[in-house]
């Protein structure tokens, strides 16, 4: 647990339970509403077969959870933390220009 918070900058362990949860909420949303929001935009195994849906869906999952990720941070009091990591992860993906 002490290198978690050395690698994750906390000080105590209420703040990674807190950061797990605002993890385990985050996936959970995303994954819940993703389906009535392509159901909205009429984006189906019909209308695009499957691997087009599925595309489409993980993309929209992975847009909603970044987005979502940000938010429930701020509302668990975790903004800063959850805010570094949205900019590491997207530098990674090669989108340094949106975060700079």
């Amino acid at each position: 647990m002490k290198k978690l918070k050395q690698r994750w900058g906390v000080d105590s362990n209420w703040q990674i339970a807190v950061i797990f949860v605002v993890f385990a909420i985050t996936g959970s949303t995303a994954s819940y509403i993703g389906k009535p929001i392509l159901n909205f935009l009429s984006i189906t195994t019909e209308s695009f077969g499957s691997f087009g849906y599925w595309t489409f869906r993980i993309i929209l999952l992975f847009i909603v959870y970044q987005i979502m990720l940000v938010c429930y941070g701020w509302l668990f009091g975790q903004f800063e933390f959850f805010w570094n990591f949205e900019k590491k992860m997207l530098r990674r993906l090669g989108l340094k220009r949106f975060v700079d």
